[in-house]
């Protein structure tokens, strides 16, 4: 990470969102425990951490088709992070989200979801995206349901959600 941005990736633009790339000043700043004006007062969550933490280690994840921030339209606050765990498997592609206890249950992280699942499945080799799910977390159920992803699997405590490329899927 030796620049201080990304490259200018097009933004996935929804009704109340836009997931924009991290940029690596950005990443930097979260590990660093450097405040933005320009995110929300509990932003970054945990997760976020994680994430910054790995950018070094995966270096695709800054990219297109990597993690994104959750920048409120109205606001404009960083107000949670999305992401594609890059490279693709056979095809697919595992996606992660997280939103500020702040705006949760507002419906962001569905929309997000569902916005950046879609985008992924126009990159080319993808033709599933999906997720892993705690079962002792519900919400996280029902936001993956609400984008659009179906269950798949389940083990012990935890459920498998995707969502599958309507040319794939007739296969």
């Amino acid at each position: 990470m030796s620049s201080s941005s990304s490259p200018a990736y097009a933004d996935v633009i929804t009704k109340r969102l836009i997931l924009r790339p991290w940029t690596t000043s950005e990443a930097t700043a979260v590990r660093d425990n450097t405040r933005s004006t320009r995110w929300a007062d509990d932003f970054p969550a945990e997760g976020d951490y994680v994430v910054a933490g790995l950018f070094d280690q995966n270096p695709a994840w800054l990219g297109e088709h990597g993690h994104r921030l959750i920048i409120e339209r109205d606001s404009g606050l960083v107000v949670g992070s999305i992401g594609l765990f890059w490279p693709p498997s056979e095809g697919m592609l595992e996606i992660g989200y997280g939103i500020v206890a702040s705006r949760r249950g507002r419906g962001y992280a569905p929309e997000a979801t569902e916005a950046l699942a879609e985008f992924a499945l126009s990159a080319p080799g993808v033709h599933t995206v999906f997720a892993n799910v705690e079962l002792s977390n519900p919400a996280s159920v029902r936001v993956l349901e609400k984008a659009g992803f179906r269950r798949w699997a389940a083990e012990e405590n935890m459920a498998r959600f995707r969502l599958t490329s309507p040319d794939h899927s007739r296969r």
